[in-house]
């Protein structure tokens, strides 16, 4: 007689939808998330100008509201004469693509070594969670900058280094949910009628731990965009010939007492990009959350 596996028992969450309607916060980040979204899909329609043109001739002018301001260049211009604004559409694809990159790899890594560590335990758990360990006794910039150093600049580096480096805290959340799913009946009935651990893993544990997975996710997205900024910062994360936000902040290090906008733009545009998406992610909680979430 072939064994059925039974059904995972999952809890029934709030819509996403109407928990970001709920708050006037909530509703605001995702309007700006979705906004830099679609500035970084749509950076080539929307720059006025190659963000790597330069023109000497309009070098350090103002925003076109101030004076001395020119229409043509709506948020200035920086050293090189290069657009402001066009510059910043196209960082914003480096940003989200690195960010949301990088917590996809964390989340696949943190997520496979949480469901193995919890669901067997025993010196496989002991192993793993050491491994763990030993990596949060290290800074996770300072390990960041090291294996940029030993591997070189690249998108894709900082991708695989970011990702490498954030897999703990996906793991160790998902280790502790797992613990406490383990021992239900679900689970119990599906190892009686022998369904492998690999399948109860797969098909009755994953699906019941997708939303902290998401909760993770979301806030390791602002994490990394911010770490990349600082990587490009310091002249080790993005190659300088792509345009990135913490690379514009480094070209305008110098001008801030006299051409504040050179490295002003960048800054607000990551700091609203941050805040935006570590909103989405306090009310991707509240969903994910029953107990916090009240109809």
């Amino acid at each position: 007689m072939t064994a059925i596996a039974v059904p995972a028992a999952r809890v029934a969450r709030p819509n996403v939808v109407r928990a970001v309607l709920r708050t006037k916060l909530g509703l605001i980040a995702v309007t700006v998330l979705a906004l830099m979204v679609l500035v970084a899909l749509f950076a080539p329609l929307i720059a006025p100008y190659d963000p790597g043109a330069q023109d000497l001739l309009v070098r350090l002018h103002p925003p076109a509201w101030t004076t001395g301001g020119d229409a043509s260049h709506l948020l200035g211009t920086d050293q090189l004469g290069r657009d402001i604004l066009s510059r910043l559409c196209y960082g914003a694809r480096v940003s989200l693509l690195v960010g949301a990159c990088a917590a996809l790899l964390a989340g696949v890594v943190g997520a496979a070594v949480g469901l193995v560590a919890g669901f067997l335990g025993g010196w496989f758990d002991r192993i793993l969670m050491r491994i763990a360990d030993i990596q949060l006794a290290f800074p996770s910039i300072l390990l960041a900058l090291a294996i940029v150093g030993f591997l070189g600049s690249g998108l894709w580096y900082v991708v695989l280094v970011l990702g490498f480096t954030g897999w703990v805290s996906y793991a160790r959340v998902i280790r502790a949910e797992v613990l406490s799913l383990r021992t239900r009946e679900f689970v119990t009935e599906a190892r009686a009628i022998g369904v492998t651990d690999l399948t109860i893993m797969r098909r009755h544990l994953l699906p019941n731990v997708l939303a902290p997975l998401a909760t993770i996710g979301t806030l390791h997205v602002a994490a990394a965009i911010v770490a990349e900024s600082s990587l490009s910062y310091l002249g080790l994360g993005v190659p300088k010939r792509t345009v990135t936000w913490g690379g514009m902040l480094a070209d305008g290090q110098l001008y801030l007492g006299t051409s504040w906008w050179v490295a002003v733009f960048p800054g607000v545009a990551l700091m609203l990009t941050a805040l935006a998406v570590n909103i989405t992610g306090d009310v991707l909680r509240d969903v994910a959350d029953p107990k916090a979430y009240r109809s």
